[in-house]
């Protein structure tokens, strides 16, 4: 199988890849909101790591589409600071390069979590007439994917709707035993099964506000648990 090998070569599919053994940055190594001191065992990707991993995707992006329209597919509410980051980063390169891409950015909703546990109840929000995609490139632009269940059904959701083409580009994939159902084209970091906040990715709505990626604790859960 071609994706098994992408990913083990963390080759350009595979993103960069996060060992399970990797204990993490200690997080006295960086500046965190002090309001979450307790509630996080460490850093996992820095800040600085994910901007710098997705300015070479924009630029993977833009040698795959560049002079293509693209509609821009941001799920909410955990992709919106990947996805506003890739958009100015492809924007930067488009200003500086001879190949261009208009982009339309439209936001939808999925909402599938309940504390830490992924649930079968999957709501797509802001996504029931999307009509506009018929005959265009579509980039889908999310946080985490982790089974690929929920990608799998907004595909399904999307494709219903007949764009020309679609790419997945998908900051983290978790090293789950059963998300060969559906990988990104383009991943920022593979990383092992552990519930990871911050860059806009939430527990119950907290850690948006961090800027690093980090694995949330034991009593980081229980605290903000609904």
């Amino acid at each position: 199988n071609m994706t098994d090998v992408a990913l083990q070569s963390g080759g350009r599919r595979g993103g960069i890849v996060i060992e399970d053994d990797w204990p993490g940055y200690s997080l006295d190594l960086f500046n965190y909101p002090a309001h979450y001191s307790g509630d996080l065992d460490c850093v996992i990707v820095p800040h600085g790591v994910i901007m710098d991993r997705t300015e070479r995707i924009a630029r993977n992006i833009m040698d795959d589409l560049g002079d293509h329209d693209i509609v821009v597919l941001c799920v909410l509410k955990g992709g919106y600071q990947f996805c506003a980051d890739l958009v100015d980063r492809i924007k930067a390169l488009s200003r500086n390069s001879n190949c261009t891409i208009p982009m339309r950015v439209h936001f939808i909703r999925l909402k599938s979590y309940l504390n830490d546990q992924s649930t079968e109840d999957l709501h797509i929000l802001g996504a029931e007439d999307m009509s506009f995609l018929a005959g265009k490139n579509v980039l889908i632009v999310e946080a985490i994917v982790g089974t690929g269940k929920t990608m799998k059904t907004l595909l399904k959701h999307v494709e219903a709707f007949k764009p020309k083409m679609i790419k997945v580009a998908g900051l983290l994939v978790k090293r789950v035993s059963q998300n060969s159902a559906c990988l990104p084209d383009y991943v920022g970091f593979e990383i092992p099964n552990r519930f990871v906040v911050g860059y806009a990715l939430d527990y119950n709505e907290y850690f948006r506000d961090l800027n690093h990626i980090c694995v949330i604790s034991e009593s980081g859960k229980m605290k903000y648990k609904i």
